[in-house]
């Protein structure tokens, strides 16, 4: 049985040190893998000498076309996961599972629940079942979201540490975006988020995401399969689908200054969240799935930056980026019931389990990303 014996390192010369020791290298099925991050994902395991086979549906939300940019070095597989029989094929021979496959997003509205509840939690249970029939494949990296925490971490100066309750569309209406303290109403101070906090989703996708972990941690303890959570915080870089409803505020903002419009930005701008680089994210999925240890059956970690942000300063510093500089982000007040005020993270467990730590200087990184291409509108 394939032993995880290299050891997680966060640079790419590291990582090829480790690889090349007799043993280390291993053949990974990437889910979702031409996806955005799960393409680069793809491309970082090759370039460290692993095998890659990848399973994409190929999702018209995220793909107008089979995208020209997956790797010639993989082997590809055209297939919905949620087919038992697909999911059976694609995990034949493998080491390890890194699962990127998802529907993700906000989405339109209620009416893509059970869009979301079969391509997330329909997906994950028939691969689940189809490593624990294989009996090879050991471990699963799961991709799941900071969504998972609803609104993020809290202290009333009265109360202490408290949990709001979801925002009210009056209030949301009157322009008053902070949440209160449910004891007392009184004003709260965000504070980053740990892996310890209470699960408490606050939209459609977010519940498919904590369904995902619960139902890997059930995978965990019954079939012997270890299990690593990657909490993503909001990522942003190259092959960011654009013009989607589905993607991220930073892509629906660079699609934005690409049509030569200007940045909308909802409620105030003064949402806090942590912004973390798609190669970040790459290297903490090969740190995940090479660790030679993990502390148990079952591990939650967030991949972050540990650097919170405002929406609004994303939005400038991708003006700021992009052409003449001179457009400026627009402050609508407008807002949407399912989004959360506040999340950013904690990053110190993953440095811990991992040794992962994000690398991409955030100025850097959004100058490229103000003139990288993404993939088309669907």
């Amino acid at each position: 049985m394939f032993r995880f014996g290299c050891e997680a390192r966060i640079h790419a010369s590291d990582a090829a040190t480790a690889s090349a020791r007799p043993g280390a290298s291993v053949k990974v099925l990437v889910t979702g893998g031409a996806g955005f991050i799960g393409s680069h994902i793809v491309d970082l395991l090759l370039a460290e000498g692993h095998e890659v086979r990848v399973l994409d549906a190929l999702l018209a939300l995220a793909h107008s076309a089979p995208p020209d940019d997956i790797n010639p070095a993989v082997e590809f597989r055209h297939g919905d996961l949620a087919d038992p029989d697909e999911a059976a094929r694609a995990i034949q021979g493998v080491d390890a599972v890194c699962h990127q496959a998802a529907m993700v997003g906000l989405g339109v509205d209620i009416g893509d629940a059970p869009d979301y509840v079969r391509h997330n939690d329909l997906a994950t249970a028939v691969l689940l079942r189809a490593m624990a029939r294989d009996g090879e494949a050991r471990r699963l990296v799961l991709a799941s979201s900071m969504v998972v925490y609803g609104e993020g971490r809290y202290r009333c100066e009265a109360d202490g540490r408290v949990a709001p309750r979801p925002r009210a569309a009056a209030d949301l209406d009157r322009g008053r975006f902070e949440p209160r303290c449910p004891a007392c109403n009184g004003p709260l101070q965000p504070e980053a988020v740990g892996e310890s906090a209470r699960l408490d989703p606050r939209n459609v996708y977010a519940a498919t995401k904590v369904h995902q972990e619960h139902l890997c941690a059930a995978a965990g303890r019954e079939a012997g399969i270890e299990v690593v959570a990657l909490r993503y915080h909001n990522v942003f870089g190259p092959r960011m689908p654009r013009d989607t409803p589905y993607a991220g505020v930073a892509s629906i903002f660079r699609s934005s200054l690409a049509a030569g419009r200007a940045p909308r930005v909802y409620e105030d701008g003064r949402q806090l969240r942590d912004f973390v680089h798609v190669r970040d994210v790459a290297h903490a999925n090969l740190a995940a799935l090479t660790a030679p240890r993990l502390p148990g059956p079952f591990t939650a970690l967030n991949v972050a930056s540990g650097q919170p942000r405002s929406i609004l300063d994303m939005a400038a510093a991708l003006c700021d980026a992009h052409g003449d500089g001179t457009r400026r982000p627009e402050v609508t007040g407008d807002y949407r019931l399912g989004d959360v005020r506040h999340v950013f993270a904690r990053a110190d467990l993953a440095a811990e389990v991992l040794g992962f730590a994000a690398r991409e200087p955030f100025a850097a990184a959004i100058a490229e990303f103000a003139d990288a291409p993404l993939r088309g509108p669907a």
